[in-house]
Order: structure tokens, then C-alpha cells, then sequence
């Protein structure tokens, strides 16, 4: 064994591999999870108290992790061996300096930046690497907008640069539309900033998450790809695998390998992309396990959260194999509330080959994810079928605010 290969020592002791973990939802849960496997020590970090991922890690910060300072004054009080962003709202600079000054952050401070900002990740893709894409403006005023509508034609998306599951995301139909569409992403954009992309719409026939996987030993590896149905920008059901012809695959597998190799690190990479007849055309890419990968907990024998903390330790990924066709749904809160209580999962898993995730978030609101029911079967279209049964027989009761 070489004297470089990775080695820890026991949490709670000197020689722990300590991770601070920026963002403590439902996906740095399970990060926890399979770096606790590893005996990697966790500190979970978010904005409120007993987030998800604080429920299983060693350790827990609550700070608002836009605040420079704040994060600084942490990464200096547990000195981590690995800085692993989970969430977009992530004083970005901060993360740069602290990089500059040693520290290591995953994958990188420049990835993490670039795609929390959709502008910084839309020019990279677009403007650089010259890679398909759907037309769009920035805008940073109300006349801006309406001058990127004029250009684009109805209809439209407005997105703030920086938020996460279709937060302040609007389809825009007319003129009229425009101004509340303005406000909205400028109210729940994550940040300071006022800046919005405007998409022109993309006529595409599927839409596909590409789990791409940077090991430390400079492989870059394909999950089978993962359809999936969004609504208001966020995810209700993913499955796994979907079909796709050789040379689509090709194509597809070519662009994620362009954009995960821009950004460099090490890690899992969820890479979105539309399906517009024998093109593929580019969305958008996160720099970590992606919400629609959650369905690899049923259908991979490594999930992607298996994968990430791998990749990111330094140690090998010998191959990446699909164990059966599988699905999830999203189990939604319907009423806000707080200390939420559940029921029905006896009716939930009474079919073979299913399973649940409950989160265990502390407060929910309507349209909120709570937890996600998984399936396995013969056939995508029967997980799916089964996902979504599973997760409609849960119901989520809550105190009112």
C-alpha cells in the first residue's frame, strides 16, 4: 500500500477525517450517512436548527452560510479536511479565499461558484465551451427584462441567477406577465443580488439528469441516465434508466464530460439536459448529488451519494452498475406547520421492492418535499406506478403556525 493512499483515524479522535458539510437538507443527509460509513467524521452545517443531515452527523452549526465572516470563523474552529457545499445560498468568495489560503473545497471553489450563479455557469457552458444551449438574456432591471422578452419572444422562463428548486422561476406567456414575474424572482432569489436569466423556451422531448462521476484517479464515469418530471422547476418523480439510443447517449455523455471537465474537483456532478430529437442541449449542472439522482438509493449498487463520498475521500470507483429498473416520488406537505408527524406507511411499503425516505425537516409548508417513496420492478413503468403509490399513501400531519 503507498504511503499517499487516503488514511484516517476514528471520529472524536486527532486523526478524524473531519468534512464540513455547507447545507444539511434531505441530499447532505445522505452524504452524512455514507461518510459516517466510512468512519469520516461530520459537521453539518445550515441555516436552522436539526436540519436533516444534523439528525445523523457528529456534529452540528447553525449560521447563515451567506455571511463570510461567519462561515471563515467555522471552517477555522473545526479545520476540515474537506469543505463539501450541499446547498446554493454559500458566500462564494469566501470559499475562493479560504481555497487560496489551502483549505480544500469540493470540487472546487471556482466550480462551486460558477453554478450557484446561473449566469456564471450558463457563459461557461454557452459562451466558452460553445455547447448548446436555450437562448437567453440577463437581466438586472424591469427594461432589461422587457427588452430580453422583445428579443426571445413569448413564451418564457424567468429564473433568478441564484436559487434552488424552481424558487422564483415563472413561465411568462405575455407582456403583462412580465413585471409580477420580475418581482417574484427578484423576492425568492437566494442572495443580495436583483439579476435574472430570461430563457426563450426550448421545444425539447425529454429532459435527463447525467449523474457524471470525477474520481481522484482522473476517470470520469456515466450513471445510466434519469428521467425525470418537474413542475414550478422542481422535481415530483424520477426514474432509472431511461432509454436512450447509442449515439444520443454519445452526445450526451460528450457534453456532460465538457462541462464536468471545465469544472474540474472531484465529486458527483448531476448534469441536466434536454433531448430535442437526436441533439442534446445543455440546462443546467450542479457540482453535487442532484435531487432526481435520489432514485440510485433504489436502482444502483453504489447511490450517487455512495459515489460522491467516495470520489471525494480519494478512493476508487470500480464500476458503476444499475441493479434494476427503479423510481421515486416525492412525498409533499400540503399545510404549513410545524413538528411534522406522519402516517401511513404501513399502506406505503406493503408492496415488494418498496422503500421510503422521511426527512425528518422540522417545519413544512405547502408543496414542500418531505420525504420520497422508491421502487423496484421489472420495468420503469411499473416503479414508477409504484412510486407513486407508495408516496400518496403518506400523510403528513402538522401543528399549525
Amino acid at each position: 500500500m503507498s504511503e499517499t493512499s487516503p488514511s484516517w483515524g476514528t471520529p472524536y479522535t486527532e486523526h478524524a477525517a473531519r468534512w464540513l458539510l455547507l447545507g444539511s437538507g434531505e441530499l447532505g443527509r445522505e452524504v452524512a450517512l455514507e461518510a459516517a460509513r466510512l468512519g469520516i467524521e461530520v459537521v453539518a452545517c445550515d441555516r436552522y436548527a436539526n436540519a436533516p443531515a444534523m439528525q445523523v452527523a457528529h456534529h452540528a452549526e447553525v449560521f447563515d452560510m451567506l455571511d463570510g465572516e461567519a462561515l471563515r470563523a467555522v471552517v477555522e474552529r473545526w479545520r476540515p479536511a474537506a469543505i463539501v457545499p450541499e446547498v446554493e445560498a454559500i458566500a462564494t468568495e469566501t470559499l475562493e479565499a479560504l481555497e487560496a489560503e489551502g483549505w480544500r473545497v469540493v470540487p472546487t471553489a471556482r466550480a462551486t461558484r460558477l453554478t450557484m450563479d446561473r449566469e456564471g455557469i450558463r457563459r461557461l457552458a454557452a459562451e466558452q465551451l460553445g455547447l448548446p444551449t436555450s437562448p437567453y438574456r440577463f437581466a438586472s432591471t424591469l427594461a432589461e427584462v422587457e427588452a430580453a422578452a422583445a428579443a426571445l419572444g413569448f413564451p418564457l422562463l424567468i429564473k433568478p441567477v441564484m436559487s434552488s428548486s424552481g424558487k422564483g422561476q415563472s413561465t411568462v406567456r405575455s407582456a403583462e406577465e412580465l413585471a409580477p414575474a420580475w418581482a417574484y424572482a427578484c423576492d425568492a432569489g437566494r442572495g443580495k443580488s436583483q439579476r435574472v436569466i430570461v430563457e426563450g423556451f426550448v421545444t425539447f422531448e425529454r429532459e435527463i439528469t447525467l449523474l457524471t462521476l470525477r474520481t481522484a484517479q482522473g476517470e470520469t464515469l456515466f450513471c445510466p441516465p434519469i428521467g425525470h418530471v418537474q413542475e414550478a422547476g422542481d422535481y415530483r418523480e424520477s426514474w432509472q434508466p431511461e432509454p436512450m439510443e447509442p449515439a444520443l447517449w454519445a452526445a450526451a455523455c460528450e457534453v456532460a464530460r465538457a462541462i464536468t471537465d471545465a469544472l474540474g474537483g472531484c465529486g458527483i456532478f448531476g448534469v441536466e439536459l434536454f433531448l430535442c430529437g437526436d441533439e442534446v442541449i445543455f440546462s443546467e449542472v450542479s457540482p453535487r448529488p442532484h435531487d432526481t439522482g435520489m432514485v440510485t438509493l433504489a436502482t444502483q449498487s453504489l447511490s450517487e451519494f455512495a459515489l460522491h463520498v467516495l470520489a471525494v475521500a480519494g478512493l476508487p470507483v470500480p464500476e458503476i452498475r444499475l441493479v434494476s429498473p427503479g423510481a421515486s416520488a416525492v412525498v409533499l406537505a400540503t399545510a404549513p406547520g410545524q413538528g411534522p408527524r406522519y402516517r401511513g406507511m404501513e399502506a406505503a411499503l406493503q408492496e415488494a421492492g418498496t422503500a421510503l425516505r422521511l426527512f425528518g425537516k422540522p417545519s413544512a409548508h405547502a408543496g414542500r418535499r418531505m420525504g420520497v417513496a422508491l421502487a423496484q420492478a421489472s420495468t420503469v413503468d411499473e416503479a414508477r406506478a409504484k412510486a407513486r403509490r407508495a408516496a400518496a399513501a403518506i400523510e403528513i400531519l402538522v401543528d399549525p403556525t
